[in-house]
This record gives structure tokens, sequence and C-alpha cells, in this order.
């Protein structure tokens, strides 16, 4: 087992230990891995989408505040990602994850929930509220991808997460962060790991040849309520991506530009964006 690979077993383990469910779940023939931890409020159930080369354990540090006001929160590996298998389905790569994320939430979420997206997990969670908007209460948008702001940006940022040496992996750190803890930089090398797994290449490839990106009119379509959260320190998408959204979302979306904010603010400020994420709440009467 490599460094990263026990890492990701000791957060798992950790997490056990404190009351969140770990289990495999048959889903359309696949396995996937999973969190799922009991709440204590009335919110409709939270279901939690990483993006590319993500976890759900990346999500670990805001379980327990999400378990305070939501009746459930839930977490899960896709496809090539974590602790699943099975990288690469359907005909195409990045369709094949959203097709396992839609069954999923019909299998094991089972109802209309409150589905918060980072990065490549927020364009996914965009596509479900709009394809299948009886399982979507609310969205929550964290510095999602798929803005069609050009496909040159688009390059750019793939490029940046084709990680080869010790340094390209640090640069990368930096970017994912408003201020990269010690820890993270001097362990930067293992993103080499992350971002070289099969299922980052394959999903990496297919969206360069698909180039399909989120539509104004999808965006547009979106009538459940929509928290949009970017950060005042995001470095690895375009600036152009926040100009995108503002400009299409529809009106009644909640709009926050945060500072200290990175691109993976559940990682780095935990408990300001479970913060936001219960305001919005609130707001919305979920």
């Amino acid at each position: 087992m490599d460094l990263m690979s026990g890492l990701q077993e000791v957060t798992r383990r950790m997490l056990v230990a404190r009351g969140v469910r770990s289990s495999m779940v048959d889903v359309a023939g696949q396995r996937l891995h999973h969190y799922e931890l009991k709440g204590k409020g009335k919110g409709p159930p939270v279901l939690l989408v990483h993006g590319l080369g993500g976890t759900a354990n990346g999500f670990a540090r805001i379980f327990f505040g999400l378990a305070r006001r939501f009746e459930r929160v839930l977490a899960v590996d896709l496809p090539g990602h974590g602790f699943s298998p099975e990288y690469c389905l359907g005909p195409t790569c990045v369709r094949g994850q959203y097709n396992m994320l839609v069954e999923y939430h019909r299998k094991v979420v089972g109802g209309p929930a409150f589905v918060v997206g980072n990065s490549l997990g927020g364009a996914l969670s965009v596509q479900l509220a709009a394809e299948h908007p009886e399982l979507v209460k609310a969205l929550g948008l964290v510095a999602p991808a798929g803005a069609d702001v050009g496909h040159e940006f688009f390059v750019e940022v793939l490029q940046a997460m084709d990680v080869r040496t010790a340094e390209q992996s640090r640069a990368l750190t930096r970017r994912l962060f408003h201020r990269p803890p010690m820890m993270m930089m001097l362990l930067a090398d293992m993103v080499r790991g992350i971002y070289s797994t099969p299922a980052v290449k394959a999903l990496s490839a297919d969206a360069l040849a698909t180039r399909e990106y989120l539509k104004p009119e999808v965006l547009q379509s979106l009538a459940m309520p929509v928290l949009f959260v970017w950060g005042g320190s995001e470095k690895l998408l375009p600036r152009q991506s926040l100009d995108f959204f503002r400009s299409h979302l529809p009106a009644h979306s909640r709009v926050r530009v945060v500072e200290e904010f990175g691109h993976i603010p559940q990682v780095e400020r935990p408990n300001e964006l479970v913060s936001e994420l219960v305001q919005f709440a609130d707001a919305t009467g979920l």
C-alpha cells in the first residue's frame, strides 16, 4: 500500500470510529464505495459529489457540521476514485460517471436531496438537477467546473493537473488552496499519484475529445434553489468561469464569492463552508 492509499484508509477508519458508515453498494452492476452519516437535523439528505481526482474523503471535515442541520449526509466515491473500482463506463467516461451518479442517487439517497458538488462534481450536479429535477431539492455548487468559456482555458487546467514532477505537484497544490498547509506542501509529491490514475487520465482524455460544457440554457432551466460558492482565492479555474455562472444562473440563485476560499474549501475552510451551506438552507427553508 502506498502512502496516499494508507492515508485514505486512515481517514476512512477515523470516520467509521466517529459513527460514519462506510460501505460498498451495487449500483447498475457496478460497486461503489460511499459514506453515510445519520444527522440530527430536519433538513433533507445532503449528497456530496467530489471532483476529478477527488474522493469522498475530501468531505470528511464537513460531515459532522452538516449532520447537525440535515437528516442524512452522504458522499460517494465516483467510479475509479477513492475506494470505488471501474473507471470508464458507457460510451464516454464523463457520461458514465454521470450515469452512475444518477443511479446511485435513485438507489441509495432515494428521494429529493440537497446536492452539493465541487469542481467536476459541480458540473455533474448541474446536469443531474437539469435532467432529473425530481432528485434535487436544492443545488450547491462549490467552485464548479464545466463553464463554456473557451476550450483553451480548459486545456490549461488539465495541463496543470497533468503532474509529472515534484515541482509540478507543488505548483498544483498551491493552485488548489488559498494558503496551502505546510503538511500539504510536504506531501505535495503524492499529487502525482492522485492525478495519474487510470480514471483521471481517461476522464481527462474524454473531456478533451468531446468538448462538452455546460450550456447557458441548462443553467437557466434550474428551478430549484441554487447556491453558487466561489473562492476569492480560486487559482485553478479561470476567472471567466465565475463570470459565466454569474451571467447564466437563474435570478433566484444565491451567488457568494468568499475571501480565503480556494478551490477545495471543504478541505481548507470546512467550518466556513458548512456555514455557507447552512445559511443557504435556512434562507430557503430547506
